[in-house]
């Protein structure tokens, strides 16, 4: 995924400590992490996610378009109405997960740093004869992330409600329906124009990267780029549940989406890790996930929680037994199961 060029001016802030790789240009922390957490579970605090990317998509046809070409149902989407959606490949492998919310008049899409260029490009070759228009706003517009579960209302900026873990529209899930540790999560991205960003923070504890990244792992939330490589089909990060209809028309990768879903399970599977906090280092994304002496997987995610300490989320293969625990980087690691085998 590409590194975003976009420097937040919150990062002026004292103890700011600018994020590294995809999440660059923004504050992993302001010093103490682990109150920033706290704060951001009680609901007090709000996080600069304004290195992500914002799309526009406007015109008569926007909504139905989008539909045609993604896995949500987005037809007939009311105003301030929150959806999220995946962009396929032909082989039903995950490349764009779309974060959508419409005004009436214009859909807004926010997406992983550094990836709107790659999407606008794609849209456009895709419009034909529609009415539609396509434009890449994230020099004029950022994100602002807040643990707000409701709708904005009107007169509030703009905002994209995550929909995770409900099961949203004709959908299934791959793992646990009841005590899904991502009920307790609230989320909401707030649409700000980039120059209004520092006082829409308001009075507000403002919190890093780290802090909604270790709530996000704990929900057991995929994340584009971390939990996805080239082969993910959204199966195996139980991704159906909020991102996926089964019964729309026809769209490019519904077709691995069907077969996998009717036939059987998907060849990897998404598990969350409790790591031996003894040591002082974790390891990094990437590690193998190590079952004896044979690898098994990898890690895709890595927090430290001001709860539960260090912990992860992986994706192995399909067969690993579920009782088992693994190695990570040397490091003992107790699974529990996300998408079930």
């Amino acid at each position: 995924m590409t590194t975003s060029t976009t420097t937040s001016p919150l990062l002026g802030r004292a103890g700011a400590v600018e994020g590294e790789g995809v999440d660059a240009g923004v504050a992993a922390h302001y010093g103490d992490p682990s109150r920033e957490q706290r704060l951001l579970a009680e609901g007090l605090a709000a996080v600069d996610l304004s290195h992500r990317g914002v799309v526009t998509v406007t015109g008569a046809d926007r909504l139905s378009w989008l539909h045609s070409m993604t896995t949500q149902q987005l037809a007939g989407l009311g105003p301030r109405e929150s959806r999220e959606s995946l962009v396929l490949s032909p082989k039903g492998h995950v490349e764009h997960a779309l974060h959508l919310v419409d005004d009436g008049e214009t859909t807004w899409i926010t997406v992983e740093p550094g990836t709107a260029p790659a999407l606008v490009g794609w849209l456009d070759s895709m419009r034909f004869m529609l009415r539609v228009e396509v434009a890449d706003v994230t020099q004029e517009w950022a994100v602002l992330g807040e643990p707000v579960a409701a709708e904005s209302a009107a007169g509030e900026p703009l905002g994209w409600v995550d929909p995770w873990p409900a099961l949203v529209g004709d959908t299934t899930a791959y793992g646990r329906i009841e005590d899904h540790p991502g009920t307790t999560r609230s989320w909401r991205e707030l649409l700000v124009p980039r120059d209004r960003l520092v006082s829409a923070v308001g009075d507000r504890p403002l919190v890093g990267t780290w802090a909604a990244e270790a709530l996000r792992v704990a929900a057991w939330r995929p994340r584009l780029g971390f939990e996805t490589d080239h082969r993910t089909i959204p199966h195996e990060l139980d991704w159906l549940r909020t991102a996926v209809h089964l019964h729309k028309g026809c769209y490019r990768g519904q077709e691995t989406i069907a077969r996998v879903h009717n036939l059987g399970r998907p060849p990897r599977r998404l598990v969350f890790l409790h790591l031996d906090g003894s040591g002082h280092v974790l390891p990094e994304p990437g590690t193998s996930v190590v079952l004896g002496e044979r690898e098994v997987g990898r890690l895709t995610s890595v927090a430290r929680h001001f709860e539960d300490g260090p912990v992860a989320l992986a994706v192995v293969k399909r067969s690993v037994p579920e009782d088992v625990e693994f190695l990570v980087g040397g490091i003992s690691a107790a699974q529990t199961v996300v998408v079930s085998g």
